[in-house]
């Protein structure tokens, strides 16, 4: 049985609109891989969004894989990868991560907690492969309220200058409900690019600007760092992608999907500066409770295709209005990334 379904419209969409607008070899900078069976009591965190886990309750490597040859066809994808956050079973997870790097030959970013030793960290990461960090806001201290916490809540700067002396990656999803026009995830995203200017920092969500409201002047104060980079996963905001473009140019900004999440069927609309995910009725069980989650009618459901495409249609509207180049789009959808992680991979090993 197929991971999932591919319908007539999938194929109909893939081949008018994205196999020839997509390069033949892509690195998707942001997914995730993690098996549930590793999770003893399954907990979840009321810090984080919930209508991802209605999509997939795990993502295995060959999940991962698979999901590329489904929906990519005729592409070569490779990824960097990370665990699902699992407050208490992190290290079951990055075991797991280590072992599905040295299987697939993707690499693999460390899934670090603040409280951990930076030593600690840095030989965990040694001796699992790991080319860096990602963290999440959910793993700050508990009396922290949610819209509280801070980039150094969960990225201590023990932690940050260890990963600058190994010219290592972190892959940074910024908390707050500003999002990215936050005026103190700003100060804190440059104070530290300045205090550790040699980790590879990379601003995923193009900073959960998923509206184009959430922006502001992020651009304008984020100059202070000229080589800040920036993923687009789980993004279908097309002012957000051109703001970005606009000020930064296409070899500071990376392709990421955020998988298995954009495997959801759906089209992003907003209202009230807040995105909602239309979704197929029943497929998803019971969404009313969830504001980022709406039914339509199965009429219009037909016509839904994977977030994926959605999110790539969206960088190509984006693309062609701003008249990117061919070799502007490679470096979008490979060379950045692979530039990056084979800097990374220099730095920590040598090699």
């Amino acid at each position: 049985m197929a991971l999932f379904e591919v319908t007539a419209n999938d194929r109909r969409i893939y081949e008018r609109e994205l196999r020839d607008f997509l390069p033949r070899k892509m690195i998707d900078i942001h997914t995730h891989v993690w098996l549930e069976s590793l999770v003893g009591d399954k907990a979840r965190s009321s810090r984080n969004v919930n209508w991802p886990r209605l999509v997939a309750e795990e993502n295995s490597i060959e999940d991962l894989q698979e999901t590329y040859r489904l929906m990519f066809p005729d592409k070569e994808v490779s990824a960097l990868f990370f665990a699902m956050t699992r407050k208490g079973y992190l290290d079951k997870l990055n075991v797991y991560s280590a072992q599905s790097s040295k299987k697939s030959g993707f690499p693999a970013l460390y899934f670090s907690t603040p409280e951990e030793d930076p030593n600690a960290v840095e030989q965990k990461i040694r001796e699992g492969g790991f080319l860096g960090l990602k963290s999440y806001l959910s793993l700050s201290p508990d009396y922290i309220p949610t819209n509280e916490i801070r980039i150094f809540d969960f990225f201590p700067k023990n932690q940050l200058k260890k990963m600058d002396e190994m010219g290592a990656i972190v892959m940074l999803h910024i908390p707050r409900s500003g999002r990215l026009k936050d005026p103190v995830n700003l100060h804190q995203i440059v104070e530290l690019k300045k205090e550790f200017p040699h980790i590879e920092l990379i601003v995923a969500h193009i900073g959960r600007a998923y509206c184009e409201n959430d922006v502001g002047d992020a651009f304008e104060f984020l100059a202070q760092c000229p080589d800040l980079m920036f993923d687009f996963s789980a993004n279908c905001c097309d002012e957000a992608m051109e703001a970005l473009l606009r000020a930064v140019g296409p070899k500071r900004v990376m392709f990421g999907s955020d998988l298995p999440i954009l495997r959801m069927r759906t089209r992003r609309i907003v209202e009230n500066n807040t995105y909602i995910n239309l979704v197929p009725p029943g497929l998803y069980g019971d969404v009313s409770g969830d504001p980022h989650m709406r039914e339509v009618s199965a009429e219009e459901a037909e016509q839904l295709t994977f977030f994926m495409y959605e999110e790539l249609l969206a960088f190509k509207r984006v693309a062609q209005k701003l008249g990117l180049s061919r070799g502007e789009i490679e470096d979008v959808f490979y060379n950045n990334a692979h530039a990056m992680l084979q800097r990374a991979k220099e730095n920590i090993y040598g090699a």
